[in-house]
């Protein structure tokens, strides 16, 4: 296939015919999802439940969102998950998420749950992109290193040495993206289409069945990584705004739910993540040299509630009743978090969430002109001409994460590393170091206040 590309020199003109990252992003993670509910029919069940829980919800409380736009948004919603071998495809794997305007967001080790990789989310920055789509994928590198048996890690890289996971012409359109500042929209449906081959499952493995075998016994997800021909994406997760009952309506369903959920306790206001899923696939593998056949276990279902983003204050505090309720003796986890303040005045009031701030809707002229545009915020809200609308978590939990990794990969919940973050060394493969979560949220909310300062100096004058 000899795809055209556009010259590093494009004009004006040429440029205007680009189509955006948001809609590049948009159109992947369409086909992503039809990819994903054609490969794992239960995902198609999963995504039905979702959308009769969320309806649900809406009718019995309208205003668990802000607005048509947030609905629209929770009806495209997704995040999907990935595990790369080497820092090679790492890198080049951030290069194709820029082509659809997804970076990555905070650092997590998850060797010290006993998964041996540590990870990144690739995601939309900003309001206007997160309103557009917030596609999400959480992406994992493994890390070899911890692998104690020299023959099973040289076995390990000297398989993914072998393979190309992505397909040259998405290797071409990402470089002329690069070189041309964006894609044309037949050349944004060729490379969602020429990308869309990484993510795909393979039923043909790249090691005999008894490497498999050596592989699994060290660590399933060092089988799941270094054994087939590409990063088969491992689930895509909707969005729910009752976790607890869609987790009651798998059971009721008949899909095979996780016991617990991951993250928080039930609340008034959600708060970060919570996520569940059904357990992973049984999937039927052909081994390299006719060695057999067999099943591998990856691939699974998962749900996902987000509520309020937490300040570092309210993430240390956060923490703090995590450890605790983990620890055990102090409670269960709804008791622990009853310390936790649960009602929105209280938590923006406490420095615990993060909120972004406006003006309410149809206020008098007269009524604005009379408030000193540097008024103090809490009074502001307080009378009534502010609203403070929580801002969601778009990111992702260690614990959480790992959870979800352990309950898919049976039999390695007791495997532990003797490991250090490896931040900088993780950097260093993704080319780029990774942004700070609590930076971008706290930059969303300085910029509602400074917009409502704005407003407010017009209004005076």
């Amino acid at each position: 296939m000899n795809l055209a590309t556009l010259p590093a020199s494009a004009d004006a003109s040429v440029a205007c015919d680009f189509v955006s990252a948001d809609e590049i992003r948009t159109r992947f993670s369409q086909a992503m999802s039809l990819l994903y509910r054609t490969e794992v029919p239960q995902y198609g069940t999963l995504v039905d439940l979702v959308a009769e829980v969320n309806a649900a919800a809406l009718q019995q409380e309208p205003t668990l969102l802000a607005g048509p736009a947030e609905v629209a948004r929770l009806d495209v919603e997704r995040h999907g998950a990935i595990r790369l071998g080497t820092p090679a495809e790492l890198h080049t794997m951030r290069r194709i998420f820029a082509v659809m305007g997804m970076w990555p967001v905070s650092y997590y080790d998850l060797s010290v749950a006993g998964v041996p990789v540590h990870s990144t989310a690739f995601r939309p920055l900003g309001e206007a992109a997160l309103a557009a789509n917030p596609f999400r994928v959480f992406t994992s590198l493994l890390r070899l290193e911890l692998i104690a048996d020299p023959a099973l890690r040289t076995l390990a890289e000297a398989t993914l040495a072998r393979r190309q996971i992505f397909t040259p012409d998405a290797l071409a359109l990402t470089s002329c993206c690069e070189a041309a500042g964006g894609l044309s929209s037949t050349q944004a449906d060729a490379f969602v289409r020429e990308v869309l081959h990484t993510f795909r499952w393979h039923h043909s493995a790249t090691v005999t069945q008894a490497e498999y075998v050596r592989l699994s016994a060290a660590h399933r997800l060092l089988a799941d990584v270094v054994c087939f021909p590409g990063p088969h994406i491992n689930h895509l997760t909707p969005r729910t705004l009752d976790i607890d009952a869609a987790q009651a309506e798998m059971l009721r369903r008949g899909l095979p739910a996780k016991e617990v959920i991951e993250g928080p306790p039930r609340r008034a206001v959600p708060m970060l993540l919570r996520q569940t899923s059904f357990k992973a696939l049984n999937e039927p593998v052909r081994f390299a040299q006719g060695s057999g056949e067999g099943a591998h276990t990856a691939r699974f279902g998962e749900i996902e509630q987000r509520g309020i983003a937490l300040t570092r204050r309210g993430r240390a505090l956060y923490d703090q009743l995590l450890q605790r309720a983990r620890s055990g003796g102090a409670g269960t986890l709804e008791q622990v978090f009853s310390e936790f303040p649960d009602e929105l005045d209280a938590l923006r009031r406490g420095g615990l969430g993060f909120f972004h701030y406006s003006l309410r809707a149809a206020l008098p002229a007269a009524a604005l002109a009379r408030v000193a545009p540097d008024a103090d915020l809490e009074t502001l809200v307080a009378d009534g001409l502010v609203q403070a609308t929580p801002i969601t978590y778009e990111d992702f939990l260690p614990v959480s994460a790992a959870g979800i990794f352990q309950s898919n990969l049976a039999g390695d919940a007791a495997v532990r590393y003797d490991a250090q973050a490896a931040q900088a060394e993780f950097e260093r493969a993704l080319g780029a170091p990774v942004h700070d979560e609590f930076a971008l949220y706290e930059a969303e909310q300085a910029a509602s206040i400074a917009q409502l300062r704005q407003q407010l100096q017009q209004a005076a004058t």
